[in-house]
């Protein structure tokens, strides 16, 4: 099972790392992580590079015709790296670990697409299969067989799971998810976590995470007050204003939703027993626990984040990894729940492209390299040397910095820390992360373009990309 590193920097997670090696692992982890079996990784991508001028010219020329067509830009807040300045770099081509832009630039990739590249880009494997079910059809819009298959692999790994819904994104996700809680237990209210990024739907754009941090928005214009009257909010990793909550609202809330391992603030992990004190809490008032694993889904473990720290949820989400890089959510949970799902149940939820083969495809093939014996050790391993050095680089420097990692996830702040909570995560130096960030794209190394953004390693990534990956940090923290 991976671990969290304790030491330089990390001392805040070293009592997480004790409790994260179960003497006996349940039975799914055994069938499918190969614990003690040393992965075979077949590196398909050349590390070698010839160092060049850095410029970003046809990016530039291209973004500013982009500006013309699209809200700022792009089709996603975060890729027009406000919160980092500079110029966003517009990306021609990705294989492996590795990424090419329209300048010709090369770099070792660590956002993956935000997640789902957990095998690489453009894995070869998964490419030819794509290309069969292609000839059969890009889009059904009616059952087929590839549905059942990738649901029962996500019923079998998951053991929250017992039914599953697939949708198209982990927004659509998360609105599914949360109507059906309210209609489950016939309550209206929700809470969730300061920080926590649960998509865009109206409810949970009450002080959101991931691009609305980034963009320093508290709320979003546009969303209606009615929207958000049922939305109780919570910092994180805080457990007596959740029980507040719970008493000021006695038998109002249907459910608690979070990110069990939050990646929408940057890197922050449960504290000890947080998870489990909020299964006890849940349960004890009636209201469903909800993960949103859109991000630690098939990451963390192969179970998930609730496989990993051995806590079951009521409700689900799922998203990235379980599409392969192809556009996918999905929701699951408990039988009796998730029956209440028209057309088996009351609650309406439905999708032209749900479902929809290339994806079911992608995601089939992509669990299927995800099972292979030793795929969470390594990513473990080339993880943990990753985030060890670069907080070292970052110290012997003289930067105040903190961070973590648990298996293909990590993350690190400019402050000494500890982070426990989103509060504790904007007490970063963004401005310093800023120039870090310019200082690593010209070495060759790309990072999510905010602080408030977890990062990602895949099977793909090489001893030497991490150690070219130091490098270059230990070079940028000399100069900023």
């Amino acid at each position: 099972m991976a671990a969290a590193i304790s030491g330089v920097g990390l001392s805040w997670q070293s009592k997480l790392s004790q409790r994260r090696r179960p003497s006996h692992p349940s039975p799914r982890s055994t069938s499918h992580r190969g614990h003690g079996v040393s992965p075979q990784i077949k590196m398909t991508v050349s590390v070698e590079k010839t160092k060049k001028n850095f410029t970003l010219q046809k990016s530039e020329e291209i973004f500013k015709a982009a500006k013309d067509l699209m809200p700022g830009g792009v089709n996603s807040p975060v890729r027009a790296f406000n919160s980092v300045g500079g110029q966003p770099i517009v990306i021609d081509s990705v294989k492996g670990s590795h990424m090419w832009d329209v300048d010709g630039n090369e770099y070792i990739d660590y956002v993956g697409s935000w997640g789902p590249a957990i095998i690489g880009h453009a894995d070869d494997k998964v490419l030819a299969a794509l290309a069969d079910t292609m000839k059969k059809g890009t889009s059904f819009g009616a059952p087929c067989i590839l549905e059942n298959k990738l649901a029962e692999m996500v019923i079998s790994a998951v053991p929250s799971i017992e039914m599953v819904r697939f949708v198209n994104s982990g927004t659509e996700a998360c609105m599914g998810v949360l109507r059906l809680a309210r209609a489950f237990t016939g309550r209206q209210k929700i809470i969730k976590f300061e920080g926590c990024y649960h998509g865009h739907a109206d409810p949970f754009l009450v002080k959101a995470g991931s691009g609305v941090a980034t963009l320093g928005l508290p709320d979003s214009p546009g969303v209606p007050k009615a929207a958000t009257f049922d939305t109780l909010t919570s910092p994180l990793n805080d457990l007596s204003t959740v029980e507040n909550l719970f008493e000021t609202h006695k038998g109002e809330i249907a459910a608690l939703i979070l990110e069990p391992v939050v990646g929408n603030s940057g890197f922050i992990p449960p504290t000890p027993d947080f998870l489990n004190s909020l299964r006890r809490i849940t349960k004890e008032n009636g209201a469903l626990l909800i993960f949103d694993e859109v991000m630690t889904g098939f990451r963390l473990a192969y179970g998930g984040a609730q496989e990993y720290f051995g806590i079951t949820p009521d409700l689900t989400t799922l998203g990235k990894i379980i599409g392969g890089g192809l556009p996918v959510g999905a929701y699951g949970g408990r039988r009796e729940i998730m029956e209440m799902v028209a057309p088996a149940g009351p609650m309406y939820q439905a999708g032209t492209l749900s479902g929809n083969p290339l994806a079911m495809t992608a995601g089939i093939h992509t669990l299927e390299r995800l099972k292979e014996p030793g795929s969470y050790e390594y990513l473990s391993k080339i993880t943990a040397e990753l985030i060890q050095g670069i907080l070292e680089a970052g110290k012997s420097a003289g930067h105040e910095m903190c961070g973590g990692y648990i298996s293909g996830m990590f993350g690190f702040f400019f402050t000494e820390g500890p982070v426990y909570s989103f509060g504790d995560a904007k007490m970063s130096d963004t401005a310093k992360f800023a120039r870090f960030h310019r200082g690593m794209l010209e070495e060759g190394v790309y990072f999510a373009p905010s602080q408030f953004e977890a990062g990602f390693t895949s099977l793909a990534h090489t001893s030497e990309d991490i150690q070219r990956t130091i490098a270059a940090a230990e070079k940028v923290f000399r100069q900023i």
